[in-house]
């Protein structure tokens, strides 16, 4: 019975949801609200950013104005002046359409950047929430092996006693009674570490969160849509038109200017002449400007590395997680094998028990044989449970970087 309420407490501890597949609000419902706020700002401020870099293009409009006064002779005068110009580059030979490119790119670039860091820390999270539940499974099994090296100490008790073994098999006995009720503490040590940082990542109330459960998926799928790969898709583009910006750098550019001022003196040539000068005048027209630069072909050759660098990298990128993938499903098929054998374990230890109980029926065996079986079989239920979320875990870390 009490396996069975464990077991169903662990059930109702998953999420019928699959990870891969919720929302952004079921996924950032495990941050707190504190982080969350930052990834909003850190979004925001990368549109912002974004949209600075793709408009950086157009030119500022300048305006100034001055006023003064001064006192040459008996008379106190005033001067002032205003103006507005502009300079704006109407042909950069392409460098206004690549810096447009090279803004949206770098936008999902930093898009991606954010939702990579934004992933790891939700997974984090529910890894240290899992564990959390994994702990409370492995102090229950402790339980049962403190109750069983306490059934046995009482049977080397009573065996020493009746002169049955010397004082040595009874050390033993208490020894191994020692050693699984300090194995109890480090295991409960473990769990206040892992509520405390649990604590400090999410606002959920650990024990009602729930976790999610995770399928298992193919290595097509996982690099299809692998959030680390389109980042460095996205980077390649970045690195892309950032080469193409700093060729035009180079280019003639056209710029179109023109200006608007106006001037108002007084001016005072004696004691008693006095002018006062209103000058107003515009002025348009072209520019032309080509820099040539000794460090040009050294400029450009220096992006196109980065841009090379950038498609080895994620070619690099896809076989590490090829063997990330590879190493994940051997470990899960490990775990399946360790669950296999517990559930083998509780079958034979369920048939001996059952014997167990008709022999001490019988008078053949002691209440300590029936209760020692009845934790192994529990032992055996709780230890599939554990394997169960090691196989969650490891999924986590593909989960981690899968997002359709």
């Amino acid at each position: 019975m009490k396996v069975l309420k464990l077991s169903t407490l662990l059930c109702l501890a998953f999420s019928s949801l699959v990870f891969a597949n919720d929302n952004n609000t079921t996924l950032n419902s495990y941050l707190s609200n504190l982080k969350r706020k930052q990834f909003e700002y850190d979004n925001s401020k990368n549109e912002v950013d974004s949209s600075k870099l793709r408009d950086s293009w157009i030119a500022p409009l300048k305006l100034n104005y001055s006023y003064s006064r001064s006192k040459p002779f008996t008379r106190e005068l005033t001067s002032q002046s205003a103006a507005i110009r502009i300079d704006q580059p109407i042909f950069e030979s392409g460098g206004i359409y690549y810096g447009i490119k090279f803004a949206n790119a770098s936008r999902l670039y930093s898009h991606y950047t954010i939702e990579v860091a934004k992933r790891k820390m939700i997974k984090d999270t529910i890894s240290i929430l899992m564990q959390i539940k994994q702990t409370a499974l492995k102090i229950e099994v402790q339980k049962l092996q403190i109750k069983k090296s306490e059934i046995n100490l009482t049977q080397k008790k009573e065996q020493y006693l009746n002169g049955q073994l010397d004082s040595g098999f009874l050390d033993n006995a208490i020894i191994q009674r020692n050693k699984v009720i300090q194995a109890l503490y480090d295991i409960e040590t473990r769990k206040e570490k892992l509520l405390n940082q649990f604590s400090a990542l999410s606002d959920l109330d650990v024990k009602t969160a729930r976790i999610p459960y995770l399928e298992l998926i193919d290595q097509e799928e996982f690099l299809t849509h692998n959030i680390v790969l389109k980042q460095k898709n996205a980077e390649i583009k970045k690195s892309e038109y950032k080469k193409d910006v700093t060729a035009v750098k180079y280019l003639p550019k056209i710029s179109f200017t023109a200006g608007y001022s106006w001037n108002k003196s007084q001016q005072q040539f004696s004691t008693t002449a006095l002018f006062t000068k209103n000058i107003k005048y515009y002025d348009y027209g072209i520019r032309i400007n080509m820099p040539i630069d000794l460090n040009t072909f050294r400029d450009i050759e220096s992006a196109k590395i980065d841009f090379l660098k950038s498609q080895v990298i994620i070619k690099d990128k896809q076989r590490e997680f090829k063997a990330l993938f590879k190493q994940v499903m051997q470990n899960i098929n490990n775990f399946k094998k360790k669950k296999n054998l517990s559930l083998e374990n509780k079958g034979i230890y369920t048939k001996i028990l059952k014997e167990t109980r008709k022999l001490f029926k019988a008078g053949y065996k002691t209440d300590y044989d029936v209760s020692l079986l009845e934790n192994s079989v529990a032992i055996s239920s709780i230890n599939y449970e554990i394997f169960e979320i090691d196989e969650q875990l490891e999924l986590l870390t593909l989960y981690e970087m899968y997002k359709k």
